[in-house]
């Protein structure tokens, strides 16, 4: 049974990636406008995608493990030019693109370089986020951001909610025990 729920949330999030960022990229298409949303954001989050594919390919792991990333920065790419197209400067998404392609070639060259940006990648996948909450905080408009796609972009992540939970009780109960260990050996 534990098995087959891994298989089950394994290839769902697989499927749901591979058609994450198609309604943002279709609202934008069918708005003509780029509208609500973060460029800084996007940019960060093809960051962040570019790190853990290249950490994966670079240790070896398996396809299966790593296969939606390839699809999301895809994805990433198409929408970013079409941001850069509704605000009237696809030649300006060249220098971004120059930077990632030589980032991928870069990041591979030392294994600290690699690790380095892996351990930084929860930041910037982080960053990203909050990157695109404070640009809708500051316009007061969603234009043409797609709930689909960030309600979908919320269901890959509901299936780690349970590691975060399982982290959190851990570190309370190494507390406690920390904290009466502490008290027993005062009372001595």
């Amino acid at each position: 049974m534990r098995e087959q729920l891994l298989l089950f949330c394994n290839w769902s999030t697989l499927g749901v990636c591979a058609a994450l960022k198609l309604p943002q990229i279709f609202a934008v298409l069918a708005a003509r406008s780029a509208r609500g949303i973060s460029l800084p954001s996007l940019l960060l989050e093809l960051a962040g995608f570019l790190v853990f594919l290249q950490y994966q390919c670079y240790y070896e792991y398996p396809l299966l493990t790593y296969l939606e990333y390839p699809i999301l920065i895809a994805q990433d790419a198409l929408l970013l030019l079409c941001v850069f197209h509704f605000n009237g400067n696809v030649k300006g998404a060249a220098p971004y693109l120059a930077v990632f392609v030589a980032s991928w070639f870069v990041l591979p060259l030392q294994k600290w370089i690699i690790d380095l940006a892996m351990n930084l990648s929860t930041f910037i996948s982080t960053a990203s986020k909050f990157a695109q909450l404070q640009y809708l905080w500051k316009t007061r408009d969603s234009g043409a951001v797609s709930v689909l796609s960030w309600s979908l972009a919320s269901y890959t992540c509901a299936i780690l909610v349970r590691f975060v939970i399982m982290l959190a009780l851990n570190l309370w109960v190494t507390a406690t025990v920390r904290h009466y260990r502490t008290t027993v050996v005062k009372a001595e």
